[in-house]
């Protein structure tokens, strides 16, 4: 997932001047690819437009391009033009050298052909995360690599926590037991987004996961008992109602203003925590069974490289090389309190910090979205989130709501 703070700027920044942009710069990667010509640019795309992202985003290319021998010619789109434009530049061979995209998108670039496989391409994968590597996956194939990671875990108010008596929960049982306990007055004892896109699928993806169920049987009773769960909490007053419009910003404010005693929340959260000199714990989501490992989605970005023939591809591949080398991947994960994707690194980011040790604890188990659904995942997430957002209203039973899901999953 991207952090709230850049999900705003898609919002406030998208303009018809970025599309002219993007079209013209399309237009020259078509125009510059194949043939023997000395390639002098190269185009870049991505949706990192809030600070310090953006920035850091247009130097590390400048200087990776300039390592290449390149000018890098960088559009960046709001995030919900990124993907139609990509999918569009895919239909008509016309992508930009390099692209950055949220890495459940990967498979619907992938599966046109459009894409360099990274490996072929000679790049080296050692240290990396295995699960790391599975997002950037598509039918055996690699075609993305990220910098760095993120997931999700249970933020708890210490002060709140101490004068209720309550130790961070570890279960099931204990989360609903603690949300209770801590719902007092304005003051709700756990808060998450179930808002009705994939920020509401991917906070419920750990509960459904860790309950053994998968996203190909929606209507089984361990996804059924995972979703009763919210429901239930939601229904005894210890989680709003209003969970099903915030995202996951909204639940940060609700943290930070004391109307929430816990949260799910994305490690992008620490520094935003860290600035409002907020008392905070930070520990691994609750599982069913006390022992169990928290099973949550891998979420980031990843890059990838189209094939736009063979001179490019070469430049493109020496970009992103100097783009992932260890001092740029540390970098990019301290920007954004992600795990770097080297497990090496990433242990050091734990042992420095504290508060980012669950999140690096939970990459091994991390699961790619789209393992198992490939490009079809974007229709089976919304379904999700819809049976969610029906669930949590009273609209309808948590097993009716994933029985209605269930028929978005296509047949294998």
């Amino acid at each position: 997932m991207t952090s709230p703070t850049t999900r705003r700027a898609y919002i406030l920044r998208g303009s018809s001047a970025l599309v002219a942009a993007g079209l013209l710069t399309l237009t020259s990667a078509c125009a510059g690819g194949g043939g023997s010509e000395e390639v002098t640019s190269l185009t870049a795309m991505d949706y990192n437009l809030a600070e310090p992202q953006n920035g850091t985003t247009k130097k590390m290319l400048q200087q990776c391009g300039e390592q290449a021998g390149v000018e890098i010619n960088r559009n960046a789109l709001p995030r919900d033009q990124l993907m139609p434009r990509l999918l569009q530049g895919a239909s008509q061979q016309e992508l930009p050298d390099l692209m950055l995209l949220d890495n459940p998108n990967l498979p619907q670039i992938a599966a046109t052909g459009a894409l360099l496989p990274l490996e072929e391409a000679g790049f080296d994968t050692e240290g990396y995360y295995d699960s790391v590597l599975k997002v950037g996956t598509h039918e055996d194939t690699l075609y993305g690599l990220a910098a760095g990671v993120n997931g999700l875990a249970l933020f708890t108010d210490t002060a709140k926590l101490e004068e209720a008596g309550v130790e961070p929960p570890q279960t099931w049982d204990e989360l609903r037991d603690a949300a209770k306990k801590l719902t007092q007055g304005d003051t709700n004892g756990f808060a998450f987004s179930a808002i009705g896109h994939e920020e509401g699928t991917w906070t419920f993806e750990p509960f459904l996961w860790s309950n053994g169920a998968t996203l190909t049987e929606l209507d089984s009773p361990e996804a059924v008992e995972a979703l009763q769960l919210w429901s239930d909490m939601v229904e005894e007053g210890s989680v709003s109602q209003s969970v099903v419009n915030w995202s996951q910003a909204d639940v940060n404010d609700q943290f930070l203003g004391g109307r929430a005693a816990m949260m799910i929340n994305g490690s992008w959260q620490i520094p935003v925590l860290d600035e409002q000199d907020v008392d905070y714990e930070v520990v691994p989501l609750p599982v069913p069974e006390a022992g169990a490992d928290p099973a949550t989605p891998m979420g980031g970005e990843v890059w990838a490289i189209a094939r736009n023939g063979e001179e490019r591809e070469q430049k493109a591949v020496e970009v992103l090389q100097c783009l992932l080398n260890e001092p740029n991947m540390r970098e990019w994960a301290e920007l954004n309190a992600y795990v770097p994707a080297k497990e090496g690194l990433a242990q050091q980011v734990a042992e420095e910090n504290p508060q980012m040790a669950p999140f690096v604890e939970s990459v091994p188990t991390a699961r790619s979205r789209t393992a198992k659904l490939g490009e079809q995942y974007p229709d089976v997430s919304s379904a999700i989130a819809d049976a969610i957002q029906q669930a949590l209203a009273g609209s309808g039973s948590a097993e009716e709501a994933l029985s209605q899901a269930q028929q978005a999953v296509p047949e294998s």
